[in-house]
């Protein structure tokens, strides 16, 4: 059932996700204790999914819950306390919390790099996780150098196909956007987006925000017409996979309204 459960995650199927999640849950709980790790695993599998299904609410009293935990039972040097504290500082940009985001995210940098180096996957995830907060703080360009090294990192560790460079790559790509430099997000962008749908398929999440970021780059680009056939394939499918309430749903109809 766990195993089920992060398999329609994957898949981007959160709905059924959070089903099967929330039985994992309550029966490891039951089995094990509210305090074991497999228990605190699942709730934080079933904090993911409900961020993915845009509840921050409970995905933030389950993080909290989480971190409290794995704090006292492991240390906070420990790296299931890092990824729970690394969660709940996403969480908390969902908010617009970005200084206690920023804070969190620097820890979690600081202690990646102290325990694991700095090249290691976990610390560069953490240093791009970072980059996305100084970006909402509006520190764009403390943002592209932090970006641009995770991507140099990432690219001969990792392969530029890897899901992790794709990200840091649709990273920088945001960065550009948000410094003017349109036509160089957009030569990343479209990167992205065909790797992703090759990758990923065309109904994957990651393949859909790629689809979005790039009818925006578009659309700043005042190629309207390209803009609003992207958005309507977003639209499309957020509808079909999150439903008309989930605020990416609702940013897709904002989107697309623009583009006419």
């Amino acid at each position: 059932m766990h195993r089920l459960g992060l398999t329609y995650s994957h898949l981007g199927e959160y709905k059924k996700a959070k089903d099967l999640e929330v039985m994992v849950l309550e029966r490891r709980t039951t089995l094990l204790g509210q305090d074991h790790p497999d228990t605190l695993r699942a709730m934080g599998n079933l904090a993911a999914t409900h961020s993915e299904l845009g509840d921050f609410d409970k995905a933030k009293e389950l993080e909290v819950t989480v971190l409290e935990k794995r704090t006292k039972l492991l240390g906070e040097d420990h790296p299931d306390t890092l990824s729970a504290m690394g969660n709940l500082a996403a969480t908390h940009s969902e908010f617009r919390d970005f200084d206690k985001a920023k804070e969190l995210k620097v820890m979690v940098l600081e202690k990646r790099t102290q325990l694991l180096g700095q090249d290691h996957p976990d610390t560069l995830m953490a240093m791009g996780n970072l980059a996305g907060t100084h970006s909402d703080l509006g520190d764009f360009e403390k943002a592209k150098e932090l970006d641009v090294t995770v991507l140099k990192k990432r690219t001969p560790l990792l392969g530029r196909d890897h899901p992790d460079t794709l990200r840091a790559m649709a990273n920088l790509a945001a960065i550009y956007s948000k410094l003017g430099e349109f036509e160089k997000a957009k030569e990343l962008e479209v990167m992205v987006l065909e790797k992703q749908t090759k990758l990923l398929g065309e109904d994957h999440p990651e393949t859909i925000k790629a689809t979005a970021h790039l009818a925006v780059t578009y659309y700043n680009l005042e190629e309207f017409t390209k803009a609003g056939e992207f958005e309507v394939v977003v639209l499309e499918k957020r509808r079909h996979l999150l439903g008309d309430q989930h605020p990416d749903t609702i940013l897709a109809m904002q989107n697309l309204t623009l583009t006419h």
